[in-house]
């Protein structure tokens, strides 16, 4: 999660001027992830696994929002883009691949851990994260259209 934060952390900066809404939300998704590191950090059943916030269904949804938001102002895509475009844009292309890897390791660690008792809460996080890969890959699109800079088109 450390470097997912690191990545979102130089992502809110280069938009601080642009759009410092999504600059914002950036800090809110990064204070999200320290609480889903420490739940995927504390053993199960432990005395502070308990005290841990857990991810709920209003910080799902708020991603969720934001998607649908952003991508009201973009074009549809009618095939694969590059990660590329604006720094901004590659900024979250690059968080947007380290979320999916953080997302296969909670997969593996989770499986591996899973209760009757904690299930709710890890699947909670697996769907935070799958959500946050989408909120990027949108994000990269907005930062190019807010900059000024065309996705670039996969050619085959």
């Amino acid at each position: 999660m450390d470097e997912l934060n690191s990545e979102l952390g130089a992502l809110g900066a280069s938009l601080r001027d642009e759009d410092p809404n999504v600059a914002r939300e950036i800090q809110v998704i990064q204070s999200t992830l320290f609480h889903v590191g420490a739940c995927l950090a504390t053993t199960p059943g432990s005395p502070l696994a308990d005290s841990l916030k857990s991810i709920d269904d209003k910080q799902i949804k708020s991603l969720e929002t934001a998607i649908d938001r952003m991508d009201a102002l973009l074009p549809p895509l009618t095939g694969f883009i590059l990660p590329a475009g604006h720094a901004a844009a590659t900024w979250a292309h690059v968080a947007r691949t380290v979320c999916r890897r953080a997302e296969r390791h909670a997969v593996t660690l989770l499986g591996e851990a899973m209760e009757e008792k904690r299930s709710e809460t890890y699947g909670r996080i697996l769907v935070y994260m799958n959500r946050l890969s989408d909120y990027l890959f949108v994000l990269a699109r907005y930062c190019n259209r807010i900059m000024g800079v065309q996705d670039i088109p996969w050619t085959k």
